[in-house]
């Protein structure tokens, strides 16, 4: 079935100095897409992430979302997307319901949202505690839970499962799974399995250009390869 572009990114570049983060990309993703966003330490991940939430202005190219241009409509774009960067900063002097209460509220949005979100999350049992007396894994989940607050049909996912348990890593990749029927999601992530078994399709990036963009099956077709990994090690050149 032909669903609706969320995103599309075009003719997009972003440089720090002489080093070329982002050397003309261009995809489009859409509803039901779970995309794995794979490359090596430098490759232009996360910058790529910061410039689609508004985080980072490209030096060049377009990044529409729902099919407005987030240089013209930045408010409209930061409402449909949902964030969650690498070790995502959080308030450690607050409570979780009261860092999620005060997310929410810049959202415009209220306590039915706080709840809905931190039940999805599976952090109702440490509402009350403070944010710097959380373990790493519980952490994450907190800034996993203020990305969907606003239940957004773009969600960005950097690293999403970095300091959990594997019990709870399971539980967020079935999550992901689940919320993709009426989202688009994108994650960068280090573990390939993760981009094995979570997503439908896979974009590799090295030096801030797109290697690849296909789903599992084509990439091990078209690398000759028998797993994600050796696929990963002969587009990157690179040890994992």
């Amino acid at each position: 079935m032909n669903t609706q572009i969320t995103l599309k990114i075009t003719d997009l570049y972003k440089n720090y100095g002489n080093i070329q983060a982002s050397n003309n990309l261009n995809f489009e993703a859409r509803q039901g897409d779970i995309i794995a966003l794979l490359g090596p330490n430098g490759a232009g991940k996360s910058t790529l992430m910061n410039m689609i939430a508004g985080y980072l202005a490209p030096a060049s190219g377009n990044i529409e979302v729902l099919g407005k241009n987030i240089t013209k409509f930045p408010l409209f774009a930061k409402e449909n997307i949902g964030f969650l960067p690498e070790g995502a900063p959080l308030y450690a002097d607050l409570t979780v319901e009261r860092f999620l209460l005060y997310m929410a509220q810049i959202r415009g949005l209220g306590k039915n949202e706080v709840n809905r979100s931190a039940q999805i999350a599976n952090i109702e049992n440490v509402m009350e505690q403070k944010i710097d007396t959380l373990s790493k894994g519980y952490r994450r989940r907190v800034g996993f839970a203020q990305s969907i607050l606003s239940n957004p049909p773009i969600l960005l996912l950097d690293e999403p499962t970095d300091g959990l348990d594997p019990n709870q890593k399971d539980y967020i990749r079935s999550l992901i799974k689940k919320m993709s029927t009426d989202k688009t999601i994108i994650i960068s992530t280090h573990l390939l399995e993760e981009a094995e078994t979570v997503c439908n399709r896979i974009i590799l990036i090295d030096k801030g250009q797109i290697k690849i963009d296909s789903n599992l099956q084509n990439l091990l077709k078209k690398t000759n390869c028998k797993n994600i990994a050796e696929a990963f090690r002969t587009l990157t050149k690179e040890n994992i």
